[in-house]
């Protein structure tokens, strides 16, 4: 319970990250850290307000987490250390350095595809998010979004509909359910899934926090589906991190006079995929089989001896490489090297960058 209560000592200071934290974790361990004075914090880079929270708040902060999370089996702290913290959203600029968890955290694992949009879509919009939903669920996504109202509930839904797995990511704390209107249906995410926020468990929902949820929701997803947005809408913030991410982008397009279009169809003219089916989207994964989930620990160690990966993991070095680059010195097809990449991206043997992909070496 020490080592729980020093991660939680370190989420407390805004702005600390599971990368900002790796850095500092070569210097000095979390449990020297958190015993050092403010000055001393200041001293090694910690600002002001930051060094002021570590020592004078942070225990206050860690002791009622540990009370919520002794309140119910299904209430877990996932640490950035943790086996099960998700691999994908360690790729991320600024994966947070704990989840709070209402549900089953090992669900975090498996194949997520976010679903967003319009908080105030049409009815063609909402149909469109809950039968995707089901529909990708009966395929085994775990449907991930942020239970904001509209399309965000309804991708739940629909997941919940079909007996699929769904993760709800919040932009508040886990004791609060935000919109108030959502209430049965966390019950039913928690049930069926999972509530995930980076948030202590009692901080109120505010407008700043929703955007930096986002980050999240898409982090831990393959793949962002969004199915209305307006031009100016909070739902492209979404999009343009899984551009940022590496992940790939659907976009469902509707009336060229409808508003609630204009997002998606922006998105398409950027290189978004349009997808009016289902079908669309399922044909960029086909290699992951009929239940597209998370490769087991077995499969895993499939991989590690597959020729045909090792083959172009040999290729791949601590620079980033372009795939035409990898397929080449492998001297196989491009669409043969994405889908191995991505397995070996899926062992934590590579990992996909900008540009490209780099080696990932073991400590």
């Amino acid at each position: 319970m020490e080592d729980i209560r020093n991660w939680l000592a370190l989420a407390s200071v805004h702005g600390l990250d599971g990368l900002k934290f790796q850095r500092l974790s070569e210097q000095i361990s979390a449990a020297e850290l958190v015993k050092l004075p403010a000055s001393t914090l200041r001293n090694i880079g910690f600002t002001e307000r930051q060094a002021h929270i570590l020592a004078y708040e942070a225990n206050a902060k860690a002791d009622y987490a540990i009370r919520w999370l002794e309140q119910a089996e299904h209430h877990h702290i996932v640490t950035f250390n943790d086996p099960i913290y998700p691999a994908l959203l360690k790729q991320t600029k600024q994966p947070p350095l704990i989840l709070f968890v209402k549900g089953d955290p090992h669900v975090l694992a498996q194949q997520q595809l976010a679903m967003v949009g319009s908080r105030q879509p049409t009815p063609t919009g909402r149909k469109v998010a809950f039968n995707f939903a089901s529909e990708l669920s009966q395929q085994g996504y775990v449907i991930t979004s942020g239970m904001a109202r509209g399309i965000d509930s309804e991708s739940h839904k629909g997941a919940l509909h079909v007996g699929g797995l769904t993760i709800a990511v919040l932009g508040h704390g886990l004791e609060q359910v935000y919109p108030v209107s959502n209430k049965a249906l966390a019950t039913a995410i928690s049930e069926q899934g999972a509530l995930v926020s980076e948030y202590f468990p009692d901080v109120q929902a505010r407008a700043e926090l929703f955007p930096q949820r986002n980050r999240i929701v898409v982090g831990l997803s393959i793949g962002t589906i969004v199915v209305e947005a307006g031009l100016k809408s909070g739902t492209l913030i979404s999009a343009n991190l899984a551009a940022e991410y590496s992940r790939d982008v659907f976009a469902v397009p509707g009336s060229v006079y409808s508003p609630q279009s204009a997002g998606c169809h922006s998105l398409i003219q950027q290189g978004a995929k349009l997808v009016t089916s289902v079908a669309d989207i399922l044909e960029e994964w086909r290699f992951f089989g009929k239940t597209c989930l998370k490769i087991a620990p077995e499969a895993e160690k499939s991989i590690e001896t597959d020729l045909f990966a090792r083959q172009l993991l040999a290729n791949v070095g601590d620079e980033v490489t372009a795939v035409d680059l990898i397929a080449e010195r492998a001297g196989v097809i491009i669409a043969d090297a994405t889908i191995a990449l991505l397995q070996l991206e899926l062992a934590g043997e590579v990992a996909a960058v900008p540009g490209g992909y780099i080696r990932v070496r073991s400590a």
